[in-house]
C-alpha cells in the first residue's frame, strides 16, 4: 500500500511490505509485514491489498503470514476486516498472525474467527509452517491488563459485541410478538405489527423489548376491551428510590435510581440490575455503573449458571461473596471474568413481589478480598429491593398494562 502525504501530526498511514520467507521443510512463506496506523477509514483500502497480497500468495503456493507488529490503532475495523477476509478464505489455509498487540490479539479471541492462527513470534509461526508441533498463543477471552494504544477500540468493539449480543436475545421475542399480533388482528404482514408496537413503544416511553416481551406474556384479549374492570392503581409510597423528585412512570429513570442508591448504601463502586424477562423467564440486564466491559459481555450473553445472581433468585435470599476467588457458590466462567476485571467480592439481593416471586436481582461489586456489607448496609439494601419490587409491581400493572390496551384498541379500530 502505498504511503500517502500524510498532515503534520496525523497518523502514519499503513503500508504492507511482502517478501518471500524460503528454506522450510514445508512449503515457503509469504512474509506480510504491516506498519503504520489502521483505522475504520482506511479498513476498506487496506482490505482491498490485502486480499491482492493472499491471492499471490495462493497463486505461489505460499502460506501468508501476517506481522503486525507495528500496526496502530485499529480495534473494531482490524477485526471486521480480519473477519471478511477470514470468511473469503474457506477451504484455504488458515491466516497466520504474529506479534498482533494485545488489543488485536484479544479481539480476535473475542470473535472466535474461524481460520486465523495467532502466534506470538514469527519464530513460532514457521516452526508451525514446518510442521514443527508448537503451541499456538492462547489468551484469555477477556480484556489482559495490559497497558496498550488499542484499548479504547478494543473497549468500544465490547460494547458492539455486547450490543449485538442483546439484540440477538431480543430479535425472537419480537419476532413471537409480530406473529401474535398477525395472527390475532389479521394483519397483513410483520411490518404492520411492528409499526404499531413501535408507536406504542414510544407514546407511552416504555422499551420495545418491555412491551414485546408483555405481549407475548399476557393473556389474550377476550373482548374489546383487554383488561376489563381495571382501576387506577396509586404510586407506591417508596422510601429510597423517590427520592430526587423521579417519576416513577419513567421505567429508566426509577431502575438507575435504584442501582445509584445501592451503590450509595454499600459504600460500592460497581454494580448493576438485573430484572426477569417474563417472556423468556430469564435476568436481562437493565443498568450498570462501574463495570468492565468484558464482565458486561459476559453478563449479556444471559448464562445465569454459576452466578451469585442465580442462587438469589434461586433461594430469595440475599447473597454475600466475601471472596470471589475461593468461594464455591461461583462457576469457573464467572469467576475468571470476575477476577480478570477487578472484582474480589460481591453482594446480590433478590427483587421478590408480595407474592415471593423473584423479578430481578441487585448486585453490587467490591475491588477488596473480604467484603462484606455490614448488618445496616444489608438491612437499607433489603429496603431498597423491596422498594423496587413495589415500584415494578405498580409499573406493570399501571403503565404497560396502559400500553397494552392502547395497542390493543389501535389494532382493533384499524382493522373494522
Amino acid at each position: 500500500m502505498k504511503a500517502s502525504a500524510a498532515r503534520p501530526g496525523a497518523p502514519a498511514p499503513l503500508v504492507i511490505e511482502s517478501s518471500v520467507v524460503e528454506g522450510l521443510p514445508a512449503e515457503g512463506a509469504l512474509l506480510l509485514r504491516m506498519s503504520g496506523s489502521l483505522d475504520p477509514q482506511g479498513a476498506e483500502a487496506w482490505s482491498a491489498e490485502l486480499r491482492g497480497h493472499l491471492e499471490q500468495a495462493d497463486r505461489a503456493g505460499l502460506r501468508p503470514v501476517l506481522d503486525m507488529g507495528h500496526v496502530q490503532l485499529g480495534g473494531a475495523a482490524v477485526l471486521r476486516t480480519l473477519s471478511e477476509t477470514a470468511h473469503q478464505r474457506t477451504g484455504r489455509p488458515d491466516l497466520i498472525i504474529v506479534r498482533a498487540r494485545p488489543g488485536v490479539r484479544e479481539a480476535v479471541h473475542l470473535a472466535r474467527l474461524d481460520g486465523v492462527r495467532l502466534y506470538a513470534t514469527l519464530d513460532d509461526a514457521l516452526r508451525e509452517l514446518a510442521r514443527t508441533p508448537t503451541r499456538a498463543e492462547e489468551l484469555p477471552a477477556w480484556r489482559s491488563q495490559i497497558a496498550d494504544p488499542l484499548r479504547p477500540s478494543y473497549d468500544e468493539l465490547y460494547k458492539e459485541v455486547r450490543a449485538l449480543r442483546a439484540r440477538v436475545r431480543t430479535a425472537p421475542v419480537i419476532g413471537m410478538a409480530q406473529g401474535i399480533l398477525m395472527v390475532r388482528y389479521d394483519l397483513p404482514d410483520a411490518g404492520s405489527a411492528f409499526t404499531v408496537l413501535r408507536e406504542t413503544s414510544q407514546r407511552f416511553n416504555v422499551p420495545l423489548r418491555v412491551l414485546v416481551s408483555a405481549v407475548v406474556a399476557a393473556r389474550p384479549p377476550d373482548g374489546e376491551v383487554w383488561f376489563p374492570g381495571r382501576r387506577s392503581l396509586p404510586v407506591p409510597q417508596l422510601r429510597l428510590p423517590a427520592r430526587g423528585c423521579r417519576d416513577p412512570r419513567y421505567r429508566r429513570q426509577m431502575i438507575d435510581a435504584v442501582l445509584h442508591e445501592a451503590l450509595a448504601a454499600g459504600r460500592a463502586p460497581a454494580g448493576y440490575v438485573q430484572l426477569v424477562d417474563p417472556a423468556v423467564n430469564a435476568l436481562t440486564p437493565e443498568t450498570h455503573h462501574g463495570c468492565a466491559e468484558a464482565f458486561l459481555d459476559h453478563l449479556v450473553r444471559g448464562r445465569d449458571e454459576g452466578t451469585a445472581d442465580a442462587v438469589a433468585r434461586a433461594t430469595g435470599r440475599a447473597v454475600s461473596v466475601p471472596d470471589v476467588a475461593a468461594d464455591a457458590l461461583l462457576g469457573d466462567d464467572c469467576r475468571r471474568v470476575l477476577l480478570a476485571t477487578g472484582t474480589r467480592a460481591l453482594h446480590s439481593v433478590p427483587v421478590l413481589s408480595s407474592a415471593g416471586a423473584c423479578t430481578g436481582v441487585i448486585t453490587v461489586h467490591w475491588p477488596d478480598t473480604g467484603h462484606r456489607p455490614t448488618a445496616a448496609q444489608a438491612r437499607t439494601l433489603g429496603v431498597l429491593a423491596a422498594d423496587a419490587a413495589a415500584w415494578l409491581s405498580w409499573y406493570h400493572r399501571s403503565v404497560l398494562l396502559d400500553a397494552l390496551e392502547h395497542l390493543h384498541q389501535t389494532l382493533i379500530r384499524a382493522t373494522v
